[in-house]
């Protein structure tokens, strides 16, 4: 997943794949998402974004590993 804002239009963009979308599907006002013709998502358009979440849970992040999946090697 890429993320990207727009601060100057407010705008922030989640990219979900890397499919080309041809289609849009508007599910509330000014919130879009993108879809191939076979109906998978491929990206979240939100205008006015700073105004619908708290921007700062999108741009800025954080990793959790499960232990049982690292392997060191020495």
């Amino acid at each position: 997943m890429k993320v990207y804002y727009d601060n100057e239009a407010d705008a922030l963009y989640l990219r979900l794949g890397d499919e080309t979308p041809d289609g849009v599907i508007e599910i509330s006002e000014g919130v879009n998402v993108d879809t191939t013709s076979e109906g998978k998502i491929v990206g979240i358009e939100m205008l006015d974004a700073s105004k619908k979440i708290d921007l700062r849970t999108v741009l800025s992040y954080s990793l959790e590993f499960d232990e049982d999946l690292i392997t060191l090697k020495t």
